[in-house]
């Protein structure tokens, strides 16, 4: 092991003990931000200067993110008129892991004026920050990660780490679910994969269709043609099975000598995995990966075939 890697290793120590540090720090102000911020009728609005104003923008994105309207405010430029997007209903936290930030503690009683409430962040709870908000949440970490313990290293870890516990905490608090995530996150693949329904994506044209007494030869030129590499067995619209380019390949080796007088019903799989039209894709996702099969039949209330869905669709 070269010491490069050892110090990355110490590194990784340190942060994860700040982490477990901040559990018999945590008290009732923890609580009583979290009802701060769950009861706030406006906005929550996290503020702080340099570091821990980059980790404070990160708080406020997986925040917004998951259901609580939260947007960064560096108190710079509260001075230069952003203080008008602060009104008498929202919440403030401000971080700073000294608590004494000159900046940010000429901010508090800008706020103090309002009567808006102050969520104080920071490794100190004698600081003038923690002294002047109306709960405090103790982030401070033994010593820095950094071998010359002066770079915010675990500091700014345990930072982010508490912000993620507000997060997760209201996320349960309000009992946000899977699909209330994708609504923020249309664009992204889990918010497809939950919004998208399996008939939005379906393969519905040219399925390839058999029926039960087709020679092995239909079979193989079905699946060709469609290229989806499944071809479905029908009797009228009853679906007797599928049979996959697998299940050729299988019965090729298996019975050679016969092979081409085999129909489709010597060879077809009799109990196909099917999924409703109307199943979200993630559903698709979890029989794909359930059953480790890469393709779906798609069917209607009443069993009838509607189409295809493949593994590649819920990429």
């Amino acid at each position: 092991m070269t010491k490069t890697t050892q110090d990355a290793i110490k590194c990784f120590q340190d942060e994860a003990q700040a982490i477990l540090d901040l559990i018999p720090q945590l008290n009732a102000d923890f609580d009583q931000a979290i009802d701060l911020i769950y009861n706030c009728t406006g906005k929550f609005i996290i503020t702080g200067v340099g570091k821990s104003g980059h980790i404070g923008t990160k708080i406020a994105a997986t925040l917004a993110s998951t259901g609580t309207p939260s947007f960064f405010i560096n108190p710079l430029d509260a001075y230069h008129g952003d203080l008008g997007m602060i009104s008498k209903n929202d919440v403030v936290m401000a971080i700073s892991y000294s608590g004494h930030t000159d900046e940010l503690l000429r901010f508090l009683p800008l706020l103090i004026d309002r009567k808006i409430p102050i969520i104080g962040m920071s490794g100190n709870p004698n600081s003038l920050l923690a002294k002047y908000s109306t709960c405090h949440l103790n982030i401070a970490v033994k010593r820095e990660a950094c071998p010359l313990n002066l770079a915010p290293t675990s500091s700014t870890t345990a930072t982010l780490a508490m912000g993620d516990a507000i997060a997760c905490a209201l996320i349960n608090k309000r009992g946000f679910k899977p699909a209330d995530f994708a609504k923020y996150h249309p664009g992204g693949s889990l918010g497809r994969k939950l919004l998208l329904q399996v008939k939005d994506l379906m393969h519905a044209d040219n399925i390839p269709i058999i029926r039960e007494d087709d020679k092995v030869s239909e079979v193989i030129i079905q699946i060709s043609k469609a290229r989806l590499g499944i071809a479905v067995v029908l009797d009228d619209s009853k679906i007797l099975g599928v049979i996959t380019d697998g299940d050729v390949r299988r019965a090729m080796q298996h019975h050679q000598q016969v092979f081409f007088s085999l129909k489709a019903k010597d060879i077809m799989s009799t109990e196909p995995k099917s999924i409703l039209q109307t199943a979200k894709l993630s559903e698709a996702e979890r029989m794909f990966q359930q059953y480790n099969i890469h393709t779906l039949l798609v069917v209607d209330e009443n069993n009838e075939l509607q189409g295809i869905i493949d593994s590649l669709s819920c990429i």
